[in-house]
C-alpha cells in the first residue's frame, strides 16, 4: 500500500523540517471515527466532561514552551503572537469547562401538564442532547485557537460530542502535539483517548465529512474549500450540519465627519489593524470607504506612511505567498487602480504591506472590477474613496455576507441622534455578524456575547464559532411528553437531581 507523508514545512526558508506522519487511507479515516462514535458514552457524564477540559488546559499551559515553539516553527506567527494565542486557546477550554458545569446550555425547559387549556396542554419537558461524532477542519492561520484544541473541538467536547480533526497541511507537527496533550488529558480523566482524533490529508477529509456516523461539521478556511465540503455534507444520503466559517471582507466606512476629526489617528489604526499577523486574520479590513477630499487625503497620508515603514513578513505557506503576490497583481491591473504603497512580494520568502485604492464610481462602473470584493488574505486593503452616502451605500450594497463590519464616526455622530450613522448602522447590520464602532475588527473577543460569523459566505450557518454560544451547534433538542418522571433523564426530572438552571410552567 502506498503512503503518502505528512511533511512540516518551514515558512520562513520553504524547506520541509520533518516527517510528521502520513495521510490517513480510508480504513484509516473509518476507525478514528468508529472509535470516536465508541467513545460517547463515556463522554456523557458532564463532571468528567469538564474535568477534562480543565485538564487539557493545564496540559496546554504546562507544555506552552514546546507548542509555541513547535508552530512558530511551522507558522511563522511569532512566540509574541502564539503566546497569546495559546492563552486564548486554554481559556476557551476552561470557559466551556465552566458552562458544562453551569448547565444553561441544555435549555431545559418544563411545561407542567394543565387540563384546564384549551386545548388542554400535557406535560413537556425538553432540553438538549449531543449530535455525536464532531468533524473539525482546522485553519491554517490559527494553528491552535482554531486548530486541534481550539474551540469548535472544545465546544464540540463541552456538548458531549467527540472529536476528529482533519490537521491543517501548515501545521502537522503542532497538530499532532496537541492532539497527544488533549488525549492524555482524556486517559487522565478515565475517557478514552479515542474522544480526540486527527487525520492527515485531503482525501482524509473528503472521507471525513462523508462519513456515516459523523453527525456534524467546523471549518475554517477558504469559500472554495468550505463551499466543497458544505455542498459534500449537503450531498449525504442523511445530510449533516456544516458550520463553516470562509471568507470576509470585513467593510469599514470613515465619514465624512470622522475623517476630518481624527484623519491621522483613523490612518494608522488601519494600517496596524491590515498588518496584524501579516494581514493573515479573517476579520482583516479588506475594504475601506474614505471620502474624498482633503481630510480623506490625510487619512490616506498616514496609512502611506505607516504602512511604508512596515517590514516584511513571512506569510504561513508559499503557496499562499504566490496567492497573495498574483491576487494583488491582478487587482492592481484594473482601471482606475492605484497602488500607492505596492503590496507584493518582498524578497524570495516574505511579502510587503501595502494599499490599492479606487474611486467609487470606478468600482461601481464594473470592468472586472467585482474582484476588489473578494478577500484578498494576506496584508492588504483596498481604499475606496467616495462622494457622499449615497455612494457609500451603493458599494455597500454590492457586498456579500461578512464577518464584520466597521464605522468610524466623530464624537458627535456617537451620541446616538437619529441622522446618517443610524442609518449606516442598519444597512452594515444586513451585512455582518458582528458591529463595531470607533475600534478595528482584528482581534475576537471570546465571551458570551461574542458572535463570529455572519450571512454567507461569511459563514454557512447563523452560529458562532467563538464565544458561549459555541456550544449550541453540536446539540439538537428532544421534549418528552407525558413521560412517567422515573424514566425521564436525570435532567428532566422532577427533582433535579443535578441542579440545572430550568425554565418551570405551571404548578
Amino acid at each position: 500500500m502506498t503512503t503518502t507523508p505528512v511533511w512540516s514545512v518551514d515558512p520562513r526558508t520553504g524547506k520541509q523540517r520533518e516527517q510528521v506522519a502520513v495521510e490517513a487511507t480510508s480504513r484509516e479515516v473509518d476507525e478514528a471515527v468508529r472509535a470516536a462514535h465508541a467513545a460517547r458514552g463515556p463522554l456523557a457524564d458532564a463532571a468528567v466532561r469538564a474535568a477534562f477540559l480543565r485538564t487539557a488546559a493545564a496540559l496546554l499551559d504546562e507544555a506552552a514552551a514546546h507548542v509555541i515553539e513547535a508552530a512558530d516553527a511551522e507558522t511563522a506567527l511569532g512566540p509574541g503572537r502564539l503566546t497569546g494565542e495559546l492563552a486564548r486557546t486554554t481559556g476557551q477550554l476552561r470557559a466551556f469547562a465552566d458552562a458544562v458545569d453551569e448547565g444553561s446550555y441544555l435549555d431545559v425547559r418544563i411545561d407542567r401538564a394543565d387540563p384546564s387549556l384549551s386545548p388542554p396542554r400535557p406535560d413537556l419537558r425538553r432540553y438538549k442532547v449531543p449530535l455525536g461524532v464532531v468533524a473539525v477542519y482546522a485553519a491554517s492561520n490559527f494553528p491552535l485557537a482554531f486548530s486541534v484544541p481550539g474551540g469548535d473541538t472544545a465546544s464540540a467536547l463541552a456538548a458531549g460530542c467527540p472529536v476528529v480533526v482533519k490537521a491543517h497541511p501548515d501545521h502537522p507537527a503542532t497538530s499532532e502535539l496537541c492532539a497527544s496533550l488533549l488525549r492524555r488529558a482524556a486517559v487522565s480523566n478515565g475517557l478514552p483517548p479515542d474522544v480526540v482524533a486527527v487525520v492527515h490529508g485531503f482525501d482524509a477529509g473528503l472521507e471525513l465529512i462523508r462519513h456515516p456516523l459523523v453527525a456534524a461539521a467546523g471549518f475554517t478556511g477558504s469559500v472554495r474549500g468550505g463551499r466543497a465540503l458544505f455542498d459534500a455534507a449537503a450531498a449525504r444520503p442523511v445530510p449533516i450540519p456544516f458550520h463553516g466559517e470562509l471568507g470576509s471582507l470585513n467593510p469599514v466606512v470613515v465619514t465624512p465627519a470622522a475623517a476630518a476629526e481624527r484623519a491621522e489617528e483613523i490612518g494608522a489604526g488601519l494600517a496596524a489593524s491590515v498588518t496584524l499577523g501579516v494581514g493573515q486574520f479573517c476579520v482583516k479590513p479588506g475594504l475601506v470607504l474614505v471620502p474624498e477630499g482633503p481630510d480623506g487625503d490625510r487619512l490616506t497620508a498616514e496609512l502611506d506612511k505607516a504602512l511604508g515603514e512596515t517590514e516584511p513578513g513571512v506569510l504561513l505557506d508559499h503557496r499562499m505567498r504566490e496567492n497573495f503576490v498574483s491576487g494583488v497583481r491582478e487587482r492592481a491591473a484594473l482601471p482606475g487602480v492605484e497602488a500607492p504603497v505596492t503590496p507584493g512580494s518582498g524578497g524570495d520568502h516574505t511579502v510587503g504591506a501595502g494599499y490599492l485604492t479606487v474611486r467609487a464610481g470606478d468600482l461601481l462602473a464594473g470592468d472586472g472590477h467585482d474582484v476588489l470584493l473578494e478577500e484578498c488574505f494576506g496584508p492588504v486593503t483596498v481604499v475606496v474613496r467616495y462622494a457622499g452616502q449615497g455612494e457609500a451605500g451603493a458599494v455597500l450594497g454590492r457586498l456579500g455576507g461578512n464577518l464584520s463590519a466597521t464605522l468610524q464616526l466623530s464624537a458627535a455622530e456617537t451620541e446616538g441622534a437619529p441622522g446618517p450613522a443610524a442609518e449606516l448602522i442598519g444597512q452594515v447590520t444586513r451585512l455582518a455578524g458582528r458591529i463595531v464602532v470607533n475600534g478595528w475588527p482584528t482581534g475576537v473577543a471570546v465571551a458570551p456575547a461574542q458572535h463570529h460569523g455572519g450571512p454567507y459566505p461569511a459563514a454557512t450557518s447563523h452560529s458562532t464559532s467563538v464565544g458561549g454560544t459555541a456550544i449550541e451547534r453540536w446539540l439538537r433538542p428532544v421534549a418528552y411528553q407525558s413521560v412517567p418522571d422515573a424514566l425521564l433523564p436525570p435532567e428532566l426530572r422532577d427533582a433535579n437531581p443535578l441542579g440545572l438552571p430550568r425554565r418551570v410552567t405551571g404548578g
